[in-house]
């Protein structure tokens, strides 16, 4: 298993890696069809999608893209719902809790790069004490540009006063590899997250792939 070096920090995404968030997720979006009268779909359903946020949320539940004219409409009202109950189901995956106690125990900074906005996010990390030590949360519209675009990881090794090349990016999608790898920093594509339908987490070009979030401390060597 390979091993990094040097690193002065950590970075994870959020959804999907750090935090299991996938039952509020799906529940706004089953919301909006018992509001409409539509049956209800298994949650089950909703999970492989949860990585997308509404976009992926809107497409299981009303099988909708983002170039249908209700789109933004029904997006605005998925993010209302959502909002409202984003604390009642999510919680860390198992594991995250003590990985994140190692590195705040070894003095490694670490960090959270998400595409959810801000509006959603900071009030998550607010609720949750997993992130009081984190020492930069950057979010969807942080910056001019979300992933894969490498502006998002730049600004959060920026706010940790680290070099880009010597942090680690971990993520369950595709976006957090590229967008990571554009930023120079090394990647790890966590498999236990949302991949979505057929995702080849093997094609991404990861440096490393996890199966549980406390793999990452047999990748890293802490001071």
């Amino acid at each position: 298993m390979r091993r990094f070096s040097g690193l002065q920090a950590v970075l994870f995404d959020l959804d999907g890696t750090l935090l299991d968030s996938a039952p509020d997720l799906g529940s706004a979006a089953e919301s909006l069809r018992l509001a409409r009268g539509l049956p209800p779909l298994p949650l089950a359903l909703y999970r492989a999608h949860a990585g997308s946020g509404a976009r992926g949320m809107l497409r299981v539940a009303f099988d909708m893209a983002p170039d249908h004219q209700d789109y933004a409409v029904l997006r605005e009202a998925f993010i209302d719902a959502y909002e409202a109950r984003m604390l009642e189901l999510t919680q860390p995956f198992e594991g995250v809790l003590a990985l994140v106690d190692a590195l705040n125990g070894s003095r490694m900074p670490w960090g959270v790069v998400t595409n959810k906005a801000e509006r959603l996010t900071h009030p998550l990390a607010r609720a949750l004490s997993l992130f009081d030590s984190a020492g930069a949360i950057v979010c969807g519209d942080t910056t001019p540009h979300s992933k894969p675009h490498p502006a998002p990881l730049l600004e959060a090794a920026r706010r940790l006063g680290v070099n880009p090349t010597r942090c680690l990016y971990v993520g369950d999608d595709e976006r957090d590899i590229q967008a990571g790898r554009a930023a120079g920093m090394q990647t790890v594509a966590a498999r236990y997250g949302y991949l979505g339908p057929g995702a080849d987490v093997a094609s991404w070009g990861a440096d490393a792939l996890i199966d549980a979030p406390l793999d990452v401390l047999n990748l890293i060597d802490l001071p």
